[in-house]
């Protein structure tokens, strides 16, 4: 079974969308998601492919579903869709989280009671004083082992 690694972004109440559309951008969020690529594409939809700047362009793989279309070691950036299809595929879960609540009528649909948080570190954004990525993997959370 092909395994995912999914970026998203979300705001403190795991917010995603807010009337069909993202809750905020930052350009030093993308650059960073980019220079964590390592060499791999990072598939993403027209829409989330639309706030990147024409330089990112060669990392990029624009698929209208990119959970079901990337390749095994590519990631996923996922803004403007449920995860819970892809959840059993989801081997890895980047989080970028704004430090802000905002309103939300989408939010993450995937429980991160069943995820390890191996890594965190913040960073001053552009739009945002500060940015936190989380990287979590699938397993045990640290009050269970």
């Amino acid at each position: 079974m092909k395994k995912l690694k999914v970026i998203v972004c979300l705001d403190d109440n795991n917010g995603m969308l807010f009337n069909q559309r993202r809750q905020s951008q930052d350009k030093d969020l993308r650059s960073d998601m980019i220079n964590h690529l390592h060499g791999r594409k990072l598939w993403m939809n027209e829409y989330s492919a639309k706030q990147f700047e024409e330089v990112y362009r060669p990392f990029i793989v624009v698929d209208e579903n990119p959970a079901a279309n990337s390749g095994e070691e590519d990631d996923c950036f996922i803004e403007n869709f449920t995860l819970r299809p892809y959840e059993e595929k989801i081997s890895a879960l980047i989080i970028y989280r704004w430090n802000r609540k905002y309103p939300a009528d989408r939010h993450l649909d995937m429980d991160l009671a069943n995820w390890r948080l191996v890594h965190i570190e913040e960073f001053p954004g552009n739009s945002h004083d500060k940015i936190t990525r989380e990287e979590y993997i699938k397993g045990m959370t640290g009050e269970e082992q």
